[in-house]
């Protein structure tokens, strides 16, 4: 039974994993920064699947101490942590750099970008005196270096330098029992993808067509991706749901395959 750790997974794509893990027969180790968040999530996965493979344990991804203890949690309850996910991470609303308040600018790297890194440091840490593991971090727009989205540069580029920090680890971890891996889930509807237009309906109605052509629903990328990261066994992996062909796919058959992921 392998053991999982996801940062930010009261909901969205971190909640959508830990289902699907726990849906495949692993232990799973759930977080995030709100304990009333949390203890839903706990409570919705532990009627579905019993908490005998769950664990639910308060983590603010910025705050180091708090990253340890939820290795450290993990360890106590399982005994190990096979795969830890630095899945935690936030957005701001769709506007120009210079509109973003100060304390917007600072949640947004701090989070994605610092959140990231800790984890990372303890699960090295963790897995190297252990002697294996993997870890996963989530990539998203801005982590190819092709497409720019006006508007999202806070997140673009956070997660432009997450892509650089996984090839990065996945270097320096060659030779060693450790995989370091990237999970590229896609356009996907979440609350955060959603909330990033709240206050714009003009801006919304005019990207929603888009999302119902490209987009996908947690619930069906989820357990896609959590098969993959259990089969994978090659450090350096990126875990893509949406590729070229796959995109070039959907606009062609657009026209005649009416997909409404949106409402």
């Amino acid at each position: 039974m392998k053991i999982i750790v996801i940062t930010g997974s009261t909901r969205g794509i971190g909640y959508g994993l830990a289902d699907a893990f726990l849906n495949l027969g692993c232990a799973v180790v759930i977080s995030g920064r709100n304990p009333d968040t949390l203890q839903k999530a706990y409570a919705n996965l532990a009627a579905k699947y019993g908490p005998e493979r769950l664990l639910a344990c308060p983590c603010d991804v910025i705050d180091y101490a708090q990253d340890e203890a939820l290795w450290q949690a993990a360890v106590a309850r399982f005994g190990r942590v096979d795969i830890w996910i630095n899945n935690a991470g936030i957005a701001q609303r769709l506007g120009d750099v210079w509109e973003q308040p100060i304390e917007v600018i600072r949640a947004v790297i701090e989070t994605n970008m610092l959140g990231t890194i800790y984890g990372s440091r303890v699960a090295l840490t963790g897995m190297k005196a252990q002697g294996s593991g993997s870890i996963y971090n989530l990539e998203g727009l801005g982590s190819s270096g092709g497409r720019k989205v006006r508007g999202l540069a806070l997140y673009g580029t956070t997660k432009a330098a997450i892509a650089y920090f996984n090839q990065s680890l996945a270097l320096e971890t060659q030779g060693t029992p450790i995989i370091v891996g990237a999970i590229r889930p896609g356009m996907t509807v979440t609350d955060m993808i959603t909330s990033q237009y709240e206050g714009q309906p003009e801006a919304w109605e005019k990207v929603k067509p888009i999302f119902n052509i490209l987009a996908d629903r947690v619930e069906t990328i989820a357990p896609w991706i959590a098969q993959r990261v259990l089969a994978n066994q090659k450090n350096g992996a990126i875990i893509s749901w949406s590729n070229g062909f796959k995109i070039g796919l959907r606009f062609l058959t657009a026209p005649f395959n009416k997909r409404k992921v949106i409402e």
